[in-house]
């Protein structure tokens, strides 16, 4: 599945690999982890290279289990750190950067082949570039009214109207210089979620996945 920031990616997807007895992958933790490496040991996230090799050396553990959020880096639980906003500001750096993604793609499909291809994986070049292979393929959008409402319930009020506005327009402007998550590729179903509450936006996926499996 892919989407822009805010359509309702991860919970929905974690709810829909909990349904269906499959494991869940959230490539957006992956970018924000190496993101957050970066700043604490000081790599400009300008310099192309640096990020590179930060992120082809970065010891990085992730749980692929729905009903576990975890992210470990060199052992550390960063966890809540890489959902912190000044992470999400800066996470587009590590996105655009194609060494860094080209590294990430390669860590995504060993844990998608290492879950025997059960799994939900969500992100923002899954149906494309990740997986374009996969037997159901998603396009998960929403309204930006939408998103940027789902996005500031997400957060708990914390975040100011502009602040959201970074965290979702204009990271999604960013990242699609180096991910097309806007349009449905050939083979791809749009499920536009704008007028639908969480229960049914999983309710709609599941019926998409029985429907193409099948």
């Amino acid at each position: 599945m892919d989407g822009p920031s805010g359509s309702g990616k991860s919970s929905v997807s974690r709810e829909v690999a909990r349904r269906l007895r499959a494991a869940y992958l959230d490539t957006g933790a992956m970018y924000r982890a190496v993101t957050l490496h970066c700043m604490r040991t000081g790599i400009d996230l300008t310099d192309s290279p640096a990020v590179e090799a930060a992120t082809r050396s970065i010891d990085l553990v992730i749980s692929i289990s729905p009903d576990r959020e975890s992210v470990l880096i060199a052992g550390t639980d960063v966890t809540s750190a890489i959902r912190e906003p000044e992470v999400s500001s800066a996470v587009s750096a590590v996105a655009t950067t194609m060494g860094a993604r080209a590294e990430l793609i390669r860590r995504q499909r060993a844990l998608i082949a290492g879950a025997a291809h059960r799994i939900v994986a969500e992100g923002r070049d899954i149906t494309t570039v990740v997986a374009p292979d996969a037997e159901v393929r998603v396009l998960l959008t929403a309204s930006e009214e939408a998103r940027l409402r789902r996005r500031g319930d997400q957060l708990g009020g914390t975040q100011t109207a502009a602040q959201l506005k970074r965290q979702v327009t204009e990271r999604d402007a960013k990242d699609s210089t180096a991910a097309d998550f806007t349009q449905a590729a050939d083979g791809v179903v749009t499920l536009d979620s704008s007028e639908l509450d969480f229960e049914q936006t999983v309710a709609a996926l599941l019926t998409i996945v029985r429907s193409v499996a099948n």
